[in-house]
Protein backbone atom coordinates (compact mmCIF):
# COMPACT_ATOMS: atom_id res chain seq x y z
CA UNK A 1 0.00 0.00 0.00
CA UNK A 2 1.27 3.48 -0.84
CA UNK A 3 -0.94 5.16 1.71
CA UNK A 4 -0.46 5.48 5.47
CA UNK A 5 -3.33 6.06 7.89
CA UNK A 6 -2.76 8.59 10.67
CA UNK A 7 -5.10 8.49 13.68
CA UNK A 8 -5.50 10.50 16.85
CA UNK A 9 -8.27 9.96 19.39
CA UNK A 10 -10.18 12.32 21.63
CA UNK A 11 -11.85 10.35 24.42
CA UNK A 12 -14.50 11.77 26.72
CA UNK A 13 -14.49 9.90 30.03
CA UNK A 14 -17.39 10.79 32.32
CA UNK A 15 -16.00 11.20 35.82
CA UNK A 16 -17.83 9.17 38.43
CA UNK A 17 -18.67 11.97 40.83
CA UNK A 18 -22.13 11.95 42.38
CA UNK A 19 -22.76 15.58 41.45
CA UNK A 20 -22.00 17.68 38.39
CA UNK A 21 -18.82 19.60 37.76
CA UNK A 22 -20.21 23.07 38.55
CA UNK A 23 -23.45 22.34 40.42
CA UNK A 24 -24.92 20.05 43.05
CA UNK A 25 -27.29 18.28 40.65
CA UNK A 26 -27.07 14.48 40.52
CA UNK A 27 -25.32 12.56 37.72
CA UNK A 28 -27.15 9.21 38.06
CA UNK A 29 -27.98 7.57 34.74
CA UNK A 30 -31.55 6.82 33.68
CA UNK A 31 -33.52 9.56 35.46
CA UNK A 32 -36.64 10.99 33.80
CA UNK A 33 -35.75 13.81 31.36
CA UNK A 34 -34.89 17.16 32.91
CA UNK A 35 -35.22 15.96 36.51
CA UNK A 36 -31.48 16.31 37.22
CA UNK A 37 -30.89 19.83 35.94
CA UNK A 38 -30.68 22.74 38.34
CA UNK A 39 -30.46 26.49 37.79
CA UNK A 40 -26.73 26.36 37.03
CA UNK A 41 -27.20 23.62 34.43
CA UNK A 42 -30.02 25.40 32.58
CA UNK A 43 -28.25 28.80 32.80
CA UNK A 44 -30.80 30.78 34.76
CA UNK A 45 -29.79 34.44 35.09
CA UNK A 46 -27.58 35.26 38.08
CA UNK A 47 -26.45 31.71 38.93
CA UNK A 48 -22.74 31.01 39.35
CA UNK A 49 -20.71 27.81 38.83
CA UNK A 50 -18.77 26.25 41.73
CA UNK A 51 -16.03 23.73 40.84
CA UNK A 52 -16.41 20.13 42.06
CA UNK A 53 -13.27 19.15 43.99
CA UNK A 54 -13.86 15.46 43.26
CA UNK A 55 -13.65 16.07 39.51
CA UNK A 56 -10.27 17.77 39.91
CA UNK A 57 -9.00 14.92 42.08
CA UNK A 58 -9.94 12.38 39.41
CA UNK A 59 -8.20 14.39 36.70
CA UNK A 60 -5.03 14.53 38.79
CA UNK A 61 -5.28 10.79 39.44
CA UNK A 62 -5.37 10.17 35.70
CA UNK A 63 -2.41 12.46 35.09
CA UNK A 64 -0.33 10.60 37.66
CA UNK A 65 -1.30 7.24 36.15
CA UNK A 66 -0.04 8.20 32.68
CA UNK A 67 3.13 9.97 33.84
CA UNK A 68 1.88 13.41 32.77
CA UNK A 69 2.66 16.87 34.07
CA UNK A 70 0.06 18.14 36.53
CA UNK A 71 -0.25 21.87 36.03
CA UNK A 72 -0.35 23.46 39.45
CA UNK A 73 -2.13 26.44 37.88
CA UNK A 74 -4.80 26.02 35.20
CA UNK A 75 -7.80 28.00 34.00
CA UNK A 76 -11.29 27.38 32.69
CA UNK A 77 -12.46 28.90 29.44
CA UNK A 78 -15.73 29.44 27.63
CA UNK A 79 -16.05 27.54 24.37
CA UNK A 80 -18.70 29.43 22.45
CA UNK A 81 -21.07 27.73 20.04
CA UNK A 82 -24.82 27.49 19.53
CA UNK A 83 -26.67 24.23 19.83
CA UNK A 84 -30.16 23.58 21.23
CA UNK A 85 -28.92 21.35 24.07
CA UNK A 86 -26.35 23.92 25.27
CA UNK A 87 -28.43 26.33 27.37
CA UNK A 88 -25.67 28.88 28.12
CA UNK A 89 -24.56 29.20 24.51
CA UNK A 90 -21.09 28.16 25.63
CA UNK A 91 -19.42 25.15 27.21
CA UNK A 92 -17.08 25.55 30.17
CA UNK A 93 -13.86 23.74 29.27
CA UNK A 94 -10.09 24.22 29.48
CA UNK A 95 -8.07 25.44 26.53
CA UNK A 96 -4.68 27.12 26.87
CA UNK A 97 -3.72 25.66 30.25
CA UNK A 98 -5.28 22.26 31.00
CA UNK A 99 -4.88 20.50 34.32
CA UNK A 100 -2.99 17.57 32.71
CA UNK A 101 -0.36 17.85 29.98
CA UNK A 102 1.59 15.09 28.25
CA UNK A 103 1.89 11.50 29.43
CA UNK A 104 1.60 8.27 27.46
CA UNK A 105 -0.21 4.95 27.14
CA UNK A 106 1.52 1.73 26.03
CA UNK A 107 -0.46 -0.65 23.82
CA UNK A 108 0.33 -4.27 22.84
CA UNK A 109 2.45 -4.31 19.67
CA UNK A 110 5.41 -6.55 18.89
CA UNK A 111 7.62 -7.67 21.76
CA UNK A 112 7.92 -4.35 23.58
CA UNK A 113 4.60 -2.66 22.82
CA UNK A 114 4.03 0.76 21.28
CA UNK A 115 3.86 4.04 23.17
CA UNK A 116 1.05 6.44 22.28
CA UNK A 117 1.75 9.97 23.43
CA UNK A 118 -0.94 12.06 25.07
CA UNK A 119 -1.28 15.74 24.28
CA UNK A 120 -3.44 16.72 27.24
CA UNK A 121 -6.38 15.83 29.43
CA UNK A 122 -8.68 18.64 30.40
CA UNK A 123 -11.81 19.07 32.47
CA UNK A 124 -15.07 20.22 30.92
CA UNK A 125 -18.82 19.99 31.29
CA UNK A 126 -21.02 17.86 29.06
CA UNK A 127 -23.89 19.29 27.03
CA UNK A 128 -27.48 18.06 27.18
CA UNK A 129 -29.00 15.60 24.74
CA UNK A 130 -31.27 16.15 21.76
CA UNK A 131 -34.02 13.55 21.38
CA UNK A 132 -35.33 12.95 17.88
CA UNK A 133 -36.94 9.51 17.99
CA UNK A 134 -39.91 10.18 20.28
CA UNK A 135 -41.23 13.29 18.63
CA UNK A 136 -42.92 13.66 15.23
CA UNK A 137 -41.48 16.56 13.29
CA UNK A 138 -39.85 17.97 16.42
CA UNK A 139 -36.87 17.38 18.72
CA UNK A 140 -36.92 17.18 22.49
CA UNK A 141 -34.15 18.38 24.81
CA UNK A 142 -33.06 16.49 27.92
CA UNK A 143 -30.71 18.54 30.10
CA UNK A 144 -29.91 15.81 32.63
CA UNK A 145 -26.41 15.42 31.12
CA UNK A 146 -25.77 19.18 31.00
CA UNK A 147 -22.93 19.89 33.43
CA UNK A 148 -21.88 16.27 33.85
CA UNK A 149 -18.09 16.23 34.50
CA UNK A 150 -15.92 15.00 31.64
CA UNK A 151 -12.22 14.44 31.26
CA UNK A 152 -11.33 14.87 27.60
CA UNK A 153 -8.18 12.86 26.86
CA UNK A 154 -6.45 13.89 23.64
CA UNK A 155 -3.77 11.74 22.00
CA UNK A 156 -1.09 12.68 19.54
CA UNK A 157 -1.65 11.29 15.99
CA UNK A 158 0.56 8.28 16.76
CA UNK A 159 -1.71 5.44 15.63
CA UNK A 160 -1.34 3.92 12.17
CA UNK A 161 -4.23 1.46 11.94
CA UNK A 162 -7.75 0.95 13.18
CA UNK A 163 -6.45 -1.99 15.23
CA UNK A 164 -3.92 0.24 17.02
CA UNK A 165 -6.67 2.78 17.72
CA UNK A 166 -8.86 0.08 19.26
CA UNK A 167 -5.93 -1.24 21.34
CA UNK A 168 -5.29 2.30 22.62
CA UNK A 169 -8.97 2.90 23.40
CA UNK A 170 -9.18 -0.43 25.26
CA UNK A 171 -6.03 0.35 27.26
CA UNK A 172 -7.43 3.76 28.18
CA UNK A 173 -10.82 2.26 29.03
CA UNK A 174 -9.16 -0.28 31.31
CA UNK A 175 -7.03 2.40 32.98
CA UNK A 176 -9.84 4.85 33.84
CA UNK A 177 -11.78 1.97 35.39
CA UNK A 178 -8.66 0.66 37.16
CA UNK A 179 -7.99 3.99 38.91
CA UNK A 180 -11.72 4.40 39.60
CA UNK A 181 -12.41 7.70 37.87
CA UNK A 182 -14.96 6.46 35.31
CA UNK A 183 -17.27 3.44 35.15
CA UNK A 184 -16.46 3.00 31.45
CA UNK A 185 -20.05 2.16 30.50
CA UNK A 186 -20.06 2.81 26.76
CA UNK A 187 -23.76 2.00 26.33
CA UNK A 188 -24.64 4.78 28.78
CA UNK A 189 -22.23 7.25 27.18
CA UNK A 190 -19.68 7.25 30.00
CA UNK A 191 -16.81 6.57 27.59
CA UNK A 192 -17.04 8.04 24.09
CA UNK A 193 -14.45 8.31 21.35
CA UNK A 194 -13.94 10.85 18.58
CA UNK A 195 -11.48 9.67 15.93
CA UNK A 196 -9.40 12.11 13.87
CA UNK A 197 -8.46 10.29 10.68
CA UNK A 198 -6.23 11.35 7.79
CA UNK A 199 -4.13 9.60 5.15
CA UNK A 200 -0.82 10.46 3.55
CA UNK A 201 1.65 8.90 1.14
CA UNK A 202 4.02 6.41 2.72
CA UNK A 203 7.26 8.11 3.72
CA UNK A 204 5.71 11.57 3.94
CA UNK A 205 6.15 13.62 7.12
CA UNK A 206 3.30 15.98 6.27
CA UNK A 207 -0.06 15.27 7.87
CA UNK A 208 -3.05 15.02 5.57
CA UNK A 209 -6.33 16.86 6.04
CA UNK A 210 -8.18 15.21 8.89
CA UNK A 211 -11.82 14.38 9.38
CA UNK A 212 -13.27 13.85 12.84
CA UNK A 213 -15.72 11.00 13.40
CA UNK A 214 -17.86 11.84 16.43
CA UNK A 215 -19.32 9.87 19.32
CA UNK A 216 -18.20 6.30 18.68
CA UNK A 217 -19.54 4.30 21.60
CA UNK A 218 -18.17 0.81 20.95
CA UNK A 219 -14.76 -0.59 20.05
CA UNK A 220 -16.27 -2.43 17.09
CA UNK A 221 -17.79 0.77 15.68
CA UNK A 222 -14.51 2.62 16.29
CA UNK A 223 -12.60 0.07 14.19
CA UNK A 224 -15.16 -0.06 11.40
CA UNK A 225 -15.56 3.72 11.24
CA UNK A 226 -11.81 4.31 10.93
CA UNK A 227 -11.41 1.64 8.27
CA UNK A 228 -14.29 3.04 6.23
CA UNK A 229 -13.13 6.64 6.55
CA UNK A 230 -9.58 5.76 5.52
CA UNK A 231 -10.88 3.93 2.43
CA UNK A 232 -13.11 6.89 1.57
CA UNK A 233 -10.26 9.38 1.81
CA UNK A 234 -7.90 7.22 -0.25
CA UNK A 235 -10.54 6.80 -2.94
CA UNK A 236 -11.15 10.57 -3.08
CA UNK A 237 -7.42 11.33 -3.38
CA UNK A 238 -6.76 8.63 -5.96
CA UNK A 239 -9.60 10.04 -8.07
CA UNK A 240 -7.95 13.47 -8.06
CA UNK A 241 -10.14 15.05 -5.38
CA UNK A 242 -9.21 16.70 -2.09
CA UNK A 243 -10.26 16.04 1.48
CA UNK A 244 -12.44 18.63 3.22
CA UNK A 245 -11.81 19.11 6.93
CA UNK A 246 -15.13 18.22 8.48
CA UNK A 247 -16.96 16.43 11.24
CA UNK A 248 -18.56 13.15 10.21
CA UNK A 249 -20.88 10.62 11.83
CA UNK A 250 -20.63 6.85 11.54
CA UNK A 251 -23.80 5.00 10.51
CA UNK A 252 -23.43 1.37 11.68
CA UNK A 253 -26.45 0.22 9.68
CA UNK A 254 -24.85 1.36 6.42
CA UNK A 255 -21.28 0.83 7.66
CA UNK A 256 -20.38 4.26 6.33
CA UNK A 257 -19.53 7.75 7.53
CA UNK A 258 -21.48 10.81 6.42
CA UNK A 259 -20.79 14.50 6.61
CA UNK A 260 -22.24 16.33 9.61
CA UNK A 261 -20.71 19.82 9.43
CA UNK A 262 -17.55 21.63 8.43
CA UNK A 263 -14.88 21.04 11.08
CA UNK A 264 -14.33 24.01 13.34
CA UNK A 265 -10.88 25.19 14.39
CA UNK A 266 -10.11 26.56 17.83
CA UNK A 267 -10.56 30.19 16.77
CA UNK A 268 -14.11 29.43 15.62
CA UNK A 269 -15.09 28.81 19.25
CA UNK A 270 -13.80 32.24 20.44
CA UNK A 271 -12.26 30.80 23.61
CA UNK A 272 -11.74 33.23 26.48
CA UNK A 273 -11.17 32.72 30.24
CA UNK A 274 -14.41 32.20 32.15
CA UNK A 275 -14.88 35.28 34.38
CA UNK A 276 -17.12 33.34 36.78
CA UNK A 277 -14.40 30.83 37.77
CA UNK A 278 -11.15 31.49 39.60
CA UNK A 279 -7.98 29.87 38.26
CA UNK A 280 -7.60 26.28 39.47
CA UNK A 281 -4.69 25.92 41.90
CA UNK A 282 -3.50 22.39 42.72
CA UNK A 283 -0.99 22.25 45.56
CA UNK A 284 1.98 19.90 45.62
CA UNK A 285 0.75 18.48 48.92
CA UNK A 286 -2.62 17.60 47.39
CA UNK A 287 -0.94 15.92 44.41
CA UNK A 288 1.15 13.77 46.78
CA UNK A 289 -1.93 12.93 48.83
CA UNK A 290 -3.69 11.71 45.69
CA UNK A 291 -0.59 9.78 44.59
CA UNK A 292 -0.38 7.97 47.93
CA UNK A 293 -4.03 6.86 47.67
CA UNK A 294 -3.72 5.33 44.20
CA UNK A 295 -3.73 1.55 43.61
CA UNK A 296 -0.78 -0.25 42.02
CA UNK A 297 -1.06 0.37 38.30
CA UNK A 298 -1.57 -2.40 35.69
CA UNK A 299 2.06 -2.35 34.50
CA UNK A 300 3.30 -2.86 38.06
CA UNK A 301 0.89 -5.77 38.55
CA UNK A 302 1.90 -7.34 35.22
CA UNK A 303 5.57 -7.27 36.15
CA UNK A 304 4.79 -8.73 39.57
CA UNK A 305 2.73 -11.58 38.09
CA UNK A 306 5.50 -12.46 35.63
CA UNK A 307 8.34 -12.20 38.16
CA UNK A 308 6.78 -13.68 41.29
CA UNK A 309 4.14 -16.03 39.87
CA UNK A 310 5.86 -17.27 36.72
CA UNK A 311 2.90 -16.18 34.59
CA UNK A 312 3.56 -15.57 30.88
CA UNK A 313 3.57 -11.91 29.74
CA UNK A 314 0.49 -12.60 27.61
CA UNK A 315 -1.46 -14.10 30.54
CA UNK A 316 -0.29 -11.26 32.78
CA UNK A 317 -1.75 -8.79 30.27
CA UNK A 318 -5.07 -10.66 30.27
CA UNK A 319 -5.13 -10.85 34.08
CA UNK A 320 -4.61 -7.08 34.35
CA UNK A 321 -7.24 -6.16 31.76
CA UNK A 322 -9.34 -5.03 34.71
CA UNK A 323 -8.60 -4.32 38.33
CA UNK A 324 -11.29 -6.77 39.43
CA UNK A 325 -9.75 -9.59 37.41
CA UNK A 326 -6.30 -8.86 38.81
CA UNK A 327 -7.74 -8.89 42.33
CA UNK A 328 -9.44 -12.23 41.62
CA UNK A 329 -6.16 -13.78 40.47
CA UNK A 330 -4.22 -12.40 43.42
CA UNK A 331 -6.74 -13.86 45.84
CA UNK A 332 -6.72 -17.24 44.07
CA UNK A 333 -2.91 -17.37 43.97
CA UNK A 334 -2.25 -15.99 47.47
CA UNK A 335 0.50 -18.01 49.16
CA UNK A 336 0.81 -20.38 46.20
CA UNK A 337 4.02 -21.79 44.76
CA UNK A 338 4.85 -21.01 41.12
CA UNK A 339 3.26 -24.18 39.75
CA UNK A 340 -0.04 -23.53 41.54
CA UNK A 341 -0.04 -19.84 40.59
CA UNK A 342 0.44 -20.75 36.92
CA UNK A 343 -2.43 -23.22 37.13
CA UNK A 344 -4.66 -20.53 38.67
CA UNK A 345 -3.75 -18.17 35.83
CA UNK A 346 -4.47 -20.86 33.23
CA UNK A 347 -7.89 -21.61 34.66
CA UNK A 348 -8.83 -17.93 34.94
CA UNK A 349 -7.70 -16.97 31.44
CA UNK A 350 -9.10 -20.20 30.00
CA UNK A 351 -12.18 -21.89 31.41
CA UNK A 352 -13.37 -19.08 33.68
CA UNK A 353 -13.04 -16.30 31.09
CA UNK A 354 -14.70 -18.48 28.45
CA UNK A 355 -17.67 -19.12 30.72
CA UNK A 356 -17.96 -15.42 31.62
CA UNK A 357 -17.89 -14.46 27.93
CA UNK A 358 -20.47 -17.09 27.00
CA UNK A 359 -22.90 -15.78 29.61
CA UNK A 360 -22.06 -12.08 29.24
CA UNK A 361 -20.90 -11.76 32.85
CA UNK A 362 -18.22 -9.65 34.53
CA UNK A 363 -15.64 -11.23 36.82
CA UNK A 364 -17.49 -9.76 39.80
CA UNK A 365 -20.48 -11.92 38.78
CA UNK A 366 -18.52 -15.17 38.55
CA UNK A 367 -20.32 -18.10 40.16
CA UNK A 368 -17.05 -19.52 41.45
CA UNK A 369 -15.22 -17.44 44.06
CA UNK A 370 -11.44 -17.03 43.86
CA UNK A 371 -10.96 -19.22 46.93
CA UNK A 372 -13.10 -21.96 45.40
CA UNK A 373 -11.08 -21.90 42.17
CA UNK A 374 -7.90 -22.23 44.23
CA UNK A 375 -9.43 -25.29 45.91
CA UNK A 376 -9.97 -26.88 42.51
CA UNK A 377 -6.41 -26.09 41.41
CA UNK A 378 -5.00 -27.55 44.64
CA UNK A 379 -6.74 -30.86 43.90
CA UNK A 380 -5.19 -30.93 40.42
CA UNK A 381 -1.71 -30.11 41.71
CA UNK A 382 -1.79 -32.71 44.50
CA UNK A 383 -2.98 -35.40 42.08
CA UNK A 384 -6.43 -35.90 43.62
CA UNK A 385 -8.06 -35.37 40.21
CA UNK A 386 -6.82 -35.16 36.64
CA UNK A 387 -7.11 -32.10 34.43
CA UNK A 388 -9.86 -33.80 32.44
CA UNK A 389 -11.95 -34.57 35.52
CA UNK A 390 -11.26 -31.05 36.79
CA UNK A 391 -13.31 -29.66 33.90
CA UNK A 392 -16.31 -31.67 35.07
CA UNK A 393 -15.75 -30.49 38.63
CA UNK A 394 -15.53 -26.88 37.37
CA UNK A 395 -18.88 -27.26 35.58
CA UNK A 396 -20.45 -28.64 38.74
CA UNK A 397 -19.01 -25.79 40.81
CA UNK A 398 -20.39 -23.26 38.33
CA UNK A 399 -23.80 -24.95 38.62
CA UNK A 400 -23.72 -24.36 42.37
CA UNK A 401 -23.04 -27.89 43.62
CA UNK A 402 -20.47 -26.73 46.15
CA UNK A 403 -16.70 -26.57 46.34
CA UNK A 404 -14.26 -28.95 44.65
CA UNK A 405 -13.70 -31.26 47.63
CA UNK A 406 -17.43 -31.81 48.13
CA UNK A 407 -18.07 -32.56 44.45
CA UNK A 408 -15.09 -34.94 44.23
CA UNK A 409 -16.31 -36.81 47.30
CA UNK A 410 -20.01 -36.99 46.36
CA UNK A 411 -19.33 -38.07 42.78
CA UNK A 412 -16.45 -40.39 43.62
CA UNK A 413 -14.06 -38.63 41.27
CA UNK A 414 -10.84 -39.12 43.19
CA UNK A 415 -8.01 -40.00 40.82
CA UNK A 416 -6.59 -43.53 40.86
CA UNK A 417 -2.90 -43.18 41.67
CA UNK A 418 -2.22 -46.70 42.99
CA UNK A 419 0.37 -48.10 40.57
CA UNK A 420 -0.64 -51.67 41.36
CA UNK A 421 -4.29 -51.04 40.51
CA UNK A 422 -3.37 -49.17 37.33
CA UNK A 423 -0.98 -51.98 36.38
CA UNK A 424 -3.77 -54.57 36.55
CA UNK A 425 -5.99 -52.52 34.25
CA UNK A 426 -3.09 -51.96 31.83
CA UNK A 427 -2.55 -55.74 31.70
CA UNK A 428 -6.22 -56.26 30.84
CA UNK A 429 -6.10 -53.65 28.06
CA UNK A 430 -2.93 -55.16 26.58
CA UNK A 431 -4.47 -58.62 26.59
CA UNK A 432 -7.66 -57.38 24.91
CA UNK A 433 -5.95 -55.32 22.18
CA UNK A 434 -3.33 -57.60 20.60
CA UNK A 435 -3.44 -55.85 17.20
CA UNK A 436 -2.82 -52.38 18.65
CA UNK A 437 0.01 -53.76 20.78
CA UNK A 438 1.57 -55.26 17.65
CA UNK A 439 1.12 -51.95 15.77
CA UNK A 440 2.87 -50.04 18.54
CA UNK A 441 5.78 -52.48 18.62
CA UNK A 442 5.99 -52.07 14.84
CA UNK A 443 6.59 -48.35 15.34
CA UNK A 444 3.08 -46.92 15.03
CA UNK A 445 2.86 -44.29 17.80
CA UNK A 446 -0.87 -43.70 17.29
CA UNK A 447 -1.49 -47.19 18.60
CA UNK A 448 0.01 -46.18 21.95
CA UNK A 449 -2.42 -43.27 22.29
CA UNK A 450 -5.27 -45.61 21.52
CA UNK A 451 -4.16 -47.97 24.28
CA UNK A 452 -3.91 -45.07 26.75
CA UNK A 453 -7.45 -44.14 25.81
CA UNK A 454 -8.62 -47.68 26.50
CA UNK A 455 -7.07 -47.59 29.99
CA UNK A 456 -8.65 -44.21 30.74
CA UNK A 457 -12.01 -45.50 29.51
CA UNK A 458 -11.74 -48.56 31.73
CA UNK A 459 -11.09 -46.35 34.76
CA UNK A 460 -13.81 -43.83 33.74
CA UNK A 461 -11.12 -41.19 33.36
CA UNK A 462 -9.95 -41.53 36.97
CA UNK A 463 -6.49 -43.02 36.39
CA UNK A 464 -3.52 -40.71 36.76
CA UNK A 465 -2.58 -40.03 33.11
CA UNK A 466 1.13 -39.69 33.83
CA UNK A 467 1.23 -43.03 35.62
CA UNK A 468 -0.83 -44.68 32.88
CA UNK A 469 1.70 -43.54 30.27
CA UNK A 470 4.70 -44.67 32.33
CA UNK A 471 3.29 -48.10 33.26
CA UNK A 472 1.91 -48.85 29.78
CA UNK A 473 5.16 -47.89 28.05
CA UNK A 474 7.17 -50.01 30.50
CA UNK A 475 4.95 -53.07 30.03
CA UNK A 476 4.96 -52.76 26.23
CA UNK A 477 8.73 -52.59 26.11
CA UNK A 478 9.17 -55.54 28.42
Amino acid sequence: MKWEIVIGLEVHAQLNTRSKIFSGAATAFGAAPNTQACGVDVALPGVLPVLNRGAVERAVRFGLAVGATINRHSIFARKNYFYPDLPKGYQISQYEIPVVQGGSITIPAGETGKTIRLTRAHLEEDAGKSLHEDFHGMSGIDLNRAGTPLLEIVSEPDMRSAQEAVAYAKALHSLVRWIDICDGNMQEGSFRCDANVSVRLLGSDTLGTRCEIKNLNSFRFLERAIEHEARRQIEVLENGGSIVQETRLYDPDRDATRSMRTKEDAHDYRYFPDPDLLPLEVSGAWIEEIRSSMPALPQVKRERFVTLCGVTPYDAAVLTSSRELADYFEEAARGADERTAKQCANWITGNLNARLNDEGLEITQARIAAGQLRGLVDRIVDGTISGKIAKDVFDAMWAGEGDADRIISVRGLRQISDSGEIGKIVDQVIAANAQQVADYRAGKDKAFNSLVGQVMKATKGKANPRQVNEILRKKLSG
